[in-house]
């Protein structure tokens, strides 16, 4: 997922992208307490950068700033 993507979606496509991606860390943290070998590490970092992403545009958006 790319910030340019995000940047095109409103503030409600934003919101419910994060809820998915909070879903899917939550899944993932669920699938390594009962298989650890079962998911792999870079996963969590995925979804957390992802999350991150997301974070920063919707500030970026509150401020007016378009960058």
């Amino acid at each position: 997922m790319k910030a340019s993507e995000l940047r095109s979606k409103t503030e409600k496509e934003l919101r419910d992208e994060l809820t998915a991606l909070f879903r899917e860390q939550f899944n993932l943290r669920m699938q390594r307490g009962v298989n650890p070998e079962g998911v792999r590490p870079n996963q969590f970092k995925e979804v957390r950068r992802n999350i991150a992403r997301i974070k920063t545009v919707m500030s970026a958006n509150r401020k007016g700033e378009q960058s």
